[in-house]
């Protein structure tokens, strides 16, 4: 029998993912087939699958810890935000349409068809399903059409453990709040707690565990001391990356990246804070981009022309031309590839008002956007290094700089532009500074000092330390006995 279990949480950013992440390693371990699951998700920060499809960065790390190849199937309804109101809809991996916040509820009856379907399949492959919710699970304004947390668990049958973050204030409140607000059937599908991100001396909080245990009935499964290097594995929003960053040694080069709002697949930057010998730093809006910049490195975008027109709006545009006077390099990737050129058209209106406008107009290149999204492994070699990647894009982009490629791929094609001087690039490869190489003479071409840092094994190695700090924390028997019972 497959066992299940859906870890829920009081808010946003409680570490649901990350904790989802750690449990799949740890029962990975113990040699179960274990597969993540989130039936919906919000993120720009999406990763493809080997069958050319996309889902959220966050499932795709915990696919990795589960030692398995991310799926569709893993995260069934992605949501990619183009507006405040609005977000593009993937199900299963492609892309269906647009729809503002209003609208969605009514899609909600037939996409629950889907995330019913995708969590089928991988439940026939599995000994565990681990099932992460989204946002709050007492969002009970939601709940009549829910698929993502209460309303998916109810339809599945699938126990939930709530997770309350400490280190915001307020756990008690949100915990024992939370079962105050919801359904009396949906507190019956919780069967125990976990308060997450503690800081100090654990007994100081054991008043408050039991507390918050004979207030709901719930089992306290454990208190989750906050674990440091939790920063160093991909983040899964904005926010996750800003608190990520820093330590840099004094005076190495620094990374200038303006943080546009639909700023997208920002784990390209995760590599680059990993290294001790660079500076990345994240430009807000309002704030000019740092005349000592080695480098201005626009990251991808989910509205490319909307982003363009916010990066002028701050006058990030002449701070861009100013450092190319002094002799500053600039990298632009996928979306930020797009702005260095002359112009971006949206003929069909696939971002939203059918326009052209004028890019920043640093590569000779022009770019038209179009519905055919590629979602595509690559690898190849760049700067005479070699790497494996991945493109996730809409749009064609042609011009005479594309007769100096940034990179060769693997099947001969040329990717990405540069121009004469060879100080502005652009590529559409995401995931390129994860190749040690790769990394490490880009940098070296910036004057950095690089380290013998190996990435995807330190996210190994961290992933394997968190492992390790759950089992020292949480009653992972309790979770598995909790997990053999449907609810």
């Amino acid at each position: 029998m497959t066992r299940a279990l859906m870890i829920q949480g009081t808010g946003s950013d409680v570490g649901k993912s990350l904790l989802v992440a750690g449990l799949a390693r740890l029962f990975a371990r113990r040699g179960l087939k274990v597969r993540p699951f989130k039936p919906q998700n919000m993120s720009n920060n999406a990763a493809v699958t080997a069958d050319g499809g996309e889902i959220g960065r966050a499932q795709a790390l915990q696919a990795r810890a589960a030692g398995v190849a991310p799926s569709v199937h893993m995260n069934p309804v992605l949501l990619k935000p183009q507006s405040e109101v609005g977000s593009q809809v993937i199900v299963q991996g492609r892309r269906v349409g647009a729809a503002k916040a209003r609208e969605f509820q009514d899609w909600k009856p037939r996409l629950m068809e889907a995330v019913l379907d995708s969590y089928a399949r991988l439940s026939a492959e599995a000994d565990l399903m681990l099932v992460e919710g989204a946002g709050s699970a007492s969002e009970i304004n939601l709940r009549a059409r829910d698929i993502a947390n209460m309303g998916f668990a109810e339809a599945a049958r699938v126990p939930v453990v709530l997770v309350g973050d400490i280190d915001r204030g307020g756990v008690i409140a949100s915990l024992v709040g939370t079962q105050a607000v919801i359904a009396p059937g949906d507190a019956a599908l919780v069967r125990g707690f976990i308060v997450n991100r503690f800081r100090g001396d654990p007994a100081l909080f054991a008043d408050g565990m039991a507390m918050i245990a004979e207030r709901t009935g719930w089992d306290a499964i454990g208190l989750v001391p906050h674990f440091a290097d939790a920063g160093r594995l991909p983040a899964e929003d904005i926010l996750g990356l800003k608190a990520g960053f820093g330590g840099a040694r004094s005076g190495s080069p620094v990374i200038a990246v303006p943080v546009m709002p639909r700023i997208a697949n920002f784990d390209d930057l995760d590599p680059l804070k990993a290294e001790a010998g660079v500076e990345v730093r994240l430009i807000e809006p309002g704030q000019p981009l740092p005349a000592e910049a080695a480098l201005v490195l626009l990251p991808g975008s989910k509205t490319t022309i909307d982003d363009l027109l916010f990066l002028r709006a701050q006058g990030w545009d002449i701070d861009i031309a100013a450092h190319v006077r002094r002799g500053g390099r600039v990298l632009g990737i996928c979306g930020g590839y797009q702005m260095l050129g002359r112009t971006i058209g949206d003929p069909d209106g696939i971002e939203g008002a059918a326009r052209t406008v004028p890019g920043l107009g640093l590569l000779a290149v022009d770019t038209v956007l179009t519905g055919n999204k590629s979602l595509v492994a690559v690898t190849g070699t760049a700067g005479g290094a070699a790497f494996s990647g991945y493109e996730m894009h809409l749009g064609m982009t042609t011009g005479a700089d594309c007769a100096r490629p940034f990179a060769t791929l693997s099947d001969g094609r040329g990717d990405g532009a540069v121009s004469p001087d060879g100080r502005i690039c652009g590529t559409y490869v995401h995931g390129l500074f994860a190749n040690d190489g790769m990394r490490r003479a880009f940098l070296s071409a910036l004057g950095a000092e690089t380290s013998n840092l190996a990435y995807e094994a330190m996210v190994d190695d961290v992933l394997d330390r968190f492992a390790d700090h759950l089992a020292a924390h949480l009653d992972i028997d309790r979770l598995w006995a909790i997990a053999g019972k449907a609810a």
